[in-house]
């Protein structure tokens, strides 16, 4: 067994089939595109502009069995006041010996960078795809969710890193009925003068709502942990990747004045038309997608968000109030929706989807280890 530091374009090829290996035999696990991972790990994406990664392989007889990228975010260092380096893209087959020295590889360029803490998984970002699945293996994974064989987290616990952080995944459904308070809370809002609309995807209203996310979310997310903020450039190139999946009956926003004081960011899981295309968008990947989107009947919520002094106005539950009436009456009948990933220690964010009658449906985790 040999770790090896990717630098060739056949290794990286290499580095983008290893989980084909993995997950051959597991149904729920659905191929994230390619384009999008070599996008991530191309030298022009903006985050090399504040940051620097180096990927790794694992040989083992000449057959490519692990991979991991080790990531020195210096934004976050400046955010967090500490010398915290991450490790992300971690695949590896079920060896323990192969899945220690990934890590042990990522560890030691981290401290070549003057790195004291490693942190992950997290892809570059915790923007990106982040977290470890440590329960709730028995179903598939929502769009932009992350997905990992059980031993995963067996292994980390094995090779000396320690919890950081625990977040969950919470379900609900469409039979579920949602207490009094949440049409309650949406009148009150509306009598304080508040209005809510759908986003818009169309022209320069899309681009003027996307502009106004930006700032609402860099201001509500600032102390969120072990998150730095990305450029207006990094966030509106994403947006303009997601304009076409974007459903306005589950993507309210929330307005005073015309001022954006809050929304709720939906997607319809774009995972069930993903599965079926094996990680290509080429033509027939494309027909494949559009084929099985019609089949999509349920939601990821990403994000529930209100500037704190609208909270107490009852923005929050006037956006859930608003999407499940939009949602109940969409065309496209969704049937369930994830509310995910929320922290263990986001008590405010927890207590609203409780109430809201949702249900822990899967835990991740964050893990840590001191470098010395």
């Amino acid at each position: 067994m040999e770790i090896k530091s990717i630098s060739t374009e056949a290794e990286f090829e290499q580095f983008i089939q290893v989980p084909m290996h993995i997950y051959k035999n597991d149904p729920n696990w659905v191929q994230p595109l390619q384009s999008s991972i070599k996008k991530s790990l191309s030298p022009d994406n903006p985050f090399c502009q504040y940051g620097k990664f180096q990927a790794f392989l694992a040989w083992q007889n000449e057959q490519a069995v692990g991979r991991i990228v080790a990531a020195v975010n210096q934004s976050l260092i400046e955010r967090e006041g500490q010398s915290v380096g991450l490790f992300g893209f971690f695949e590896v087959i079920e060896d323990l010996a192969v899945a220690e020295a990934l890590l042990e590889a990522a560890c030691q360029w981290l401290k070549e960078q003057g790195m004291t803490v490693a942190r992950g998984p997290i892809d570059l970002s915790t923007h990106n795809n982040c977290l470890m699945l440590t329960e709730g293996f028995d179903s598939p994974p929502m769009v932009m969710m992350p997905y990992n064989p059980p031993y995963y987290p067996q292994f980390m616990e094995q090779a000396g890193w320690q919890k950081a952080k625990d977040a969950y995944a919470y379900d609900f459904t469409r039979e579920m009925a949602l207490d009094p308070k949440f049409e309650k809370g949406y009148r009150i809002a509306c009598q304080s003068g508040i209005t809510f609309r759908p986003i818009r995807t169309k022209g320069e209203g899309f681009e003027e709502d996307c502009r106004n996310l930006y700032q609402l979310f860099t201001t509500a997310f600032e102390r969120n942990w072990s998150s730095s903020a990305r450029s207006e450039e990094e966030f509106l190139a994403e947006a303009e990747d997601l304009k076409q999946v974007v459903d306005p009956d589950i993507f309210p926003i929330a307005e005073d004045n015309g001022k954006m004081i809050g929304f709720l960011m939906a997607l319809p899981d774009l995972n069930i038309a993903f599965k079926r295309v094996n990680g290509k968008l080429n033509i027939w990947g494309i027909l494949k997608f559009l084929w099985y989107r019609r089949q999509i009947n349920q939601v990821r919520v990403l994000v529930i968000c209100a500037l704190p002094e609208y909270r107490r106005k009852m923005v929050p539950l006037g956006l859930i109030h608003w999407v499940m009436q939009k949602g109940k009456g969409s065309q496209k009948c969704y049937q369930r929706a994830e509310l995910s990933y929320i922290w263990e220690d986001n008590l405010p964010s927890r207590r609203l989807v409780e109430a809201a009658g949702a249900k822990i449906c899967k835990r991740y985790r964050i893990y840590e280890k001191t470098l010395v």
